[in-house]
């Protein structure tokens, strides 16, 4: 069964109905009811063992990161007698449940409010964690790589939005390449802050492999569009 989000999408592009897509065939109007019925009790019982199936996830992923920080918390007090060095993993694992969560209990859906969470809640993190370790640079340094990363995920999240839904292959390329504008201005904003060079012999393989994957992924498109490949 397709994906909800693109069924409307799919349904355009093929001059059918969704009843039709859901069924696999073309449906008679005499049957087209009944078809409809057993359509939506299918794609209800689907939405609620993926639901069933994320909850359970989410319980174990949220349990283990629990008993994560009891350990830190038992530890640290067992060996320090007070909070000290467990202050650091226990921020960061809150960190990871609160931009994680939305995305394993919603599935696809909680993405965006994952990207939304990372948005709200990077730099109050990075605040914190610099003031735990006494690194000021954490905070200084870190604020500016994550507000650029957030923007890139950010553009990530538009293209895969407009483009990805009905040519996911077009929108990988681009996203490679726009990877490539990225690295360099993550590299100029690094080496005005610290002693290093804009780009090396990586940044420059990495840019090779990233129009390879690029150019790879445009015409696997084109060969898709044309029939060449499934």
């Amino acid at each position: 069964m397709p994906d909800s989000s693109i069924m409307l999408e799919l349904c355009e592009i093929l001059g059918i109905t969704v009843n039709d897509l859901l069924s696999g065939e073309k449906i008679s109007m005499e049957s087209y009811e009944k078809k409809a019925d057993e359509n939506l009790i299918a794609l209800k019982r689907k939405d609620e063992n993926n639901m069933t199936k994320n909850a359970v996830i989410s319980l174990l992923f949220s349990a283990t990161l629990l008993i994560g920080i009891m350990v830190c918390l038992i530890c640290n007090i067992a060996i320090s007698g007070n909070l000290t060095w467990s202050l650091i993993p226990i921020s960061s694992i809150v960190f990871v449940w609160v931009v994680s969560f939305p995305s394993i209990i919603l599935g696809k859906k909680g993405m965006l409010i994952s990207l939304i969470s990372l948005s709200a809640f990077v730099i109050p993190y990075l605040f914190l964690l610099s003031r735990l370790i006494k690194v000021k640079e954490v905070f200084s340094v870190g604020v500016i790589m994550a507000v650029a990363s957030i923007l890139f995920l950010w553009v990530i999240a538009a293209i895969w939005n407009r483009v990805g839904k009905t040519r996911k292959l077009i929108a990988l390329g681009m996203i490679f390449l726009l990877a490539i504008p990225f690295m360099v201005i993550i590299n100029v904003i690094l080496s005005r802050m610290i002693v290093e060079p804009v780009l090396d012999i990586w940044d420059m393989l990495s840019i090779f492999i990233l129009l390879i994957l690029a150019f790879i992924s445009f015409i696997c498109d084109y060969a898709k569009k044309k029939g060449l490949m499934k």
